[in-house]
């Protein structure tokens, strides 16, 4: 081989392996996983006094994270922009209370549920209401793009100027308590915990609404992480970990599918 072959070919080894190299550092198992969750939603997660994100969610993903082996990092993320951050590649994976649906199984892959969920009416104390057909009429206030604006959506119509939405479950609960709307509506365990502070407001549970589950959500397609948080998840079940996360928020023992 001449010497220009012969470096030609030398360069194209070099190049070869360079790509080689980066394209393994780029998919490191150890790299950090950015973890979306909408720091509104006590006690699932929100913000302590020192404006650590804390709350079942994160205790939950942090116990996971240890189990696998996990670099994690948890951003704070409204939770109407949560599935845009994760569609964008903005974040690796969703946990915020999430319910898995069809709809959403139709874009995402969720892990088995971790929490079991009803919805739950939040309602001033003198009101009459004892199911979610005695909202017809009434101003009703969701978090946009939940499954409590869903339900609320198919009862009394997507665009039924009675629907209020409203960006996290803080403000529906403020609005309720304000005099600005009717009932406040989501899951049981966020609606329970903000009531409880309340002693205006009460709660009314619709024997009608399903039961629901709450799952990690990842990207289509994503397997291999699914696969992890999945392992991970029945680790800390089989080591008790999670009924000790559940008793620390919930003051009982776990209800799960």
């Amino acid at each position: 081989m001449n010497p220009i072959r012969r470096a030609l070919a030398s360069g194209l080894v070099g190049l070869a392996a360079a790509t080689l190299a980066f394209g393994a550092q780029a998919q490191t198992p150890n790299r950090e996983l950015v973890v979306a969750s909408s720091a509104t939603y006590a006690p699932f997660a929100f913000e302590n006094k020192d404006k650590q994100i804390v709350g079942f969610d994160i205790d939950i993903i942090n116990a996971i994270a240890r189990q696998q082996g996990l670099k994690i990092k948890i951003v704070n993320t409204p939770f109407t922009g949560i599935f845009g951050a994760l569609n964008n590649g903005d974040v690796d994976l969703v946990i915020s209370g999430v319910t898995i649906n069809e709809k959403r199984k139709q874009s995402y892959d969720f892990t088995p549920p971790y929490f079991a969920a009803r919805q739950l009416i939040a309602l001033p104390k003198n009101s009459k209401v004892t199911s979610l057909k005695d909202l017809a009429g009434k101003k009703i206030a969701v978090v946009s793009a939940s499954t409590a604006d869903d339900i609320a959506s198919r009862e009394f119509g997507k665009t039924s100027p009675d629907i209020r939405r409203f960006e996290s479950t803080p403000l529906i609960i403020s609005e309720l308590a304000g005099g600005g709307v009717d009932a406040a509506m989501g899951d049981n365990g966020v609606i329970a915990y903000r009531v409880a502070q309340n002693p205006d407001l009460k709660t009314v549970d619709d024997k009608s609404f399903p039961e629901e589950g709450f799952g990690i959500v990842v990207k289509k397609g994503d397997k291999a992480l699914l696969d992890k948080l999945t392992a991970g998840l029945a680790a800390v079940r089989a080591d008790g970990s999670y009924v000790t996360i559940y008793k620390k928020w919930f003051n009982k023992d776990p209800n799960v599918r």
